[in-house]
């Protein structure tokens, strides 16, 4: 009697989309099984590479995993940096939306539907030819992608007075167990009908469904814009400077900070001008009106100066985007210091940032770390670089210590593990720190309700 031939999932999963849709050439299954993620963590080479094309295509993709209990990796642009576009499963797929990347205006209600595969740039520069404005700003805007952002609930410096990638997104269309799909939300601006599960959605890292359509809100794009550089000859100034700032009935567009180590690291790296010798940098922005930007920004200035700061104000458009350069240039720049890097985006309230500062820096300094310390200070989210040789076994160990001590640091001002990188793999033992047992073991409901298989991005948020 002849034996039965074993089916191969994935034969049905090409069936269902296309053969065109579905790639299984072990260069592709490598390639997409990594992320921006800058430490080692656990992967699995994918057994395909899923690129869905229309709404249609990503119903009956799940459907068939759900059938054929297949894990579902969905995937951006790769730009994370926790580990979760990462395959940790080597029977499952990763699903690539590169080719849904098209979107729609309505100037009317000034909203947009966009498909996750469209690139945020690509988007921002459109609205904005149209005199409107798409506001959350990743670093890495230029590649990431809507449906990422979505997933990771993004910020990026305009978060301070626009809010992150959740205010924005007034609703969605997504794929749940069994290849379900519901609608959350409407393309309106009051809606407080039942449960948010738009909110939900946003920020859960594809662990509940996939994303394949999102309504998203638009404002008017702000005629014009200002920028300052503050120098600081003391780390304990900075936290004052940002309290005196927010207090004064100010609200840049963006306020960022540049640790000492972080100046001296851009300009070895591609040299604008910043002074090498300060202690540490503020980056300001306002926008608005043509007379509201020059009054705050002037505002700004007698501020600091009062408190005995130096304040350079750019002359021109292109001094400050040199200025901005700068700041974007920071995650390569530290490239060039040690081989290896652990990069954590902590939150402090506030008022506790001028206190909470010097002692990130006596965390370095006790494990004998390199570290620098950059971000978005005007709401608190800081990007702490602890910076190791990946070849000296116990330096790395020494790092990995230093961020428990950072995390239970901001934990201990009422603060979070994550602003806007997520959770994802590296993350995921500090989130029962933060939420506590209750809090976390709720989490595992939700995931439980909208996935009761844990294939959805499986071992992510929730170990």
């Amino acid at each position: 009697m002849l034996g039965l031939i074993k089916r191969n999932p994935i034969d049905r999963l090409s069936k269902a989309l296309g053969k065109d849709k579905v790639n299984t050439s072990i260069v592709e299954r490598k390639l997409y099984s990594y992320d921006a993620t800058p430490i080692p963590v656990e992967r699995e080479t994918p057994s395909a590479v899923v690129f869905p094309e229309s709404k249609e295509d990503v119903r009956r993709l799940v459907e068939v995993c759900y059938e054929e209990n297949i894990p579902i990796f969905p995937r951006g642009a790769g730009s994370g940096l926790t580990g979760g576009a990462v395959p940790t499963d080597g029977r499952g797929v990763v699903v690539s939306f590169e080719r849904m990347n098209g979107f729609k205006v309505d100037l009317e209600n000034t909203t947009a539907v966009v498909q996750p595969g469209v690139v945020t740039y690509d988007f921002q520069r459109y609205v904005e030819s149209l005199g409107l404005f798409y506001p959350p700003d990743p670093s890495s805007f230029k590649y990431s992608t809507i449906g990422g952002n979505i997933a990771e609930n993004a910020g990026g410096p305009r978060c301070l007075k626009y809010g992150v990638t959740r205010e924005y997104v007034l609703g969605l269309e997504a794929v749940i167990k069994e290849g379900s799909v519901i609608r959350t939300g409407s393309p309106v601006i009051k809606d407080v009908a039942g449960y948010d599960l738009t909110g939900l959605f946003v920020g859960s890292e594809g662990t509940l469904g996939l994303v394949s359509e999102a309504t998203l809100k638009l404002i008017p794009k702000p005629p014009k814009r200002a920028t300052a550089l503050a120098i600081f000859k003391s780390l304990e100034q900075v936290g004052d400077a940002v309290t005196n700032i927010m207090t004064k009935g100010i609200l840049p567009s963006a306020l960022e900070f540049m640790d000492r180590d972080a100046i001296r690291a851009v300009e070895d790296y591609k040299p604008v001008g910043l002074p090498k010798e300060a202690e540490a940098l503020l980056l300001i922005e306002v926008d608005g009106s043509e007379g509201a930007v020059k009054e705050q920004i002037n505002q700004i200035r007698d501020i600091l100066t009062a408190m005995g700061v130096e304040v350079k104000v750019a002359q021109s458009d292109e001094e400050a985007q040199r200025l901005w350069t700068a700041r974007k240039n920071l995650g390569p720049a530290l490239g060039n210091l040690k081989s290896g890097k652990i990069n954590e985006d902590i939150v402090f309230p506030r008022t506790y940032l001028a206190e909470a500062l010097p002692r990130l820096r006596e965390i370095a300094k006790r494990y004998e770390l390199s570290m620098v310390v950059f971000g978005h200070i005007g709401d608190g989210n800081l990007h702490v670089n602890l910076l190791y040789d990946r070849a000296n076994r116990r330096e790395e160990e020494r790092a990995e210590k230093a961020v428990d001590e950072v995390f239970e640091l901001a934990l201990s001002y009422h603060g979070s593990i994550t602003g806007e990188h997520g959770v994802g793999l590296t993350k995921r033992k500090f989130l029962r720190w933060q939420l506590g047992d209750e809090g976390y073991e709720l989490l595992k409901g939700i995931k439980l309700l909208f996935d009761p298989k844990n294939l959805f991005n499986p071992g992510k948020v929730l170990g």
